[in-house]
């Protein structure tokens, strides 16, 4: 069983609740910029907020005793990857998804829909 966090905690586990969700937003927001505006140099900074939030999470687990369980150690580590994966995914997603949508535009320009509807 988990050891409740302790009432010394409480500061530690507010102030890295906030910085996991403001870092999380910093790291997709720098990330999907730069790829979108095709500037680069904002990808190390994406990653030194994705580093910032790792730190923050490890300070959060830790406060509030994550980290002495190894299902829940499992479940931080695992959000870590998620967090550090899941713009690449959804970029590439995204890229795929309007991509497929401009061929299909390119095909209907090329041949009138009139044309390719059967008798």
């Amino acid at each position: 069983m988990i050891e409740p966090a302790g009432l010394a905690d409480f500061f530690t586990i507010f102030f890295s609740s906030a910085m996991v969700i403001l870092l999380g937003a910093l790291y997709a927001l720098l990330f999907a910029y730069a790829r979108i505006r095709s500037m680069p140099v904002l990808m190390p900074l994406a990653y030194l907020a994705y580093a910032g939030l790792s730190i923050s999470t490890l300070f959060l687990a830790q406060a509030a005793n994550l980290l002495s369980h190894p299902l829940w150690a499992t479940v931080v580590a695992c959000m870590l990857l998620g967090y550090l994966l899941a713009p690449h995914g959804i970029w590439h997603l995204c890229v795929g998804t309007h991509a497929a949508g401009t061929e299909k535009d390119a095909v209907t320009e090329v041949i009138p829909e009139s044309m390719t509807k059967e008798a």
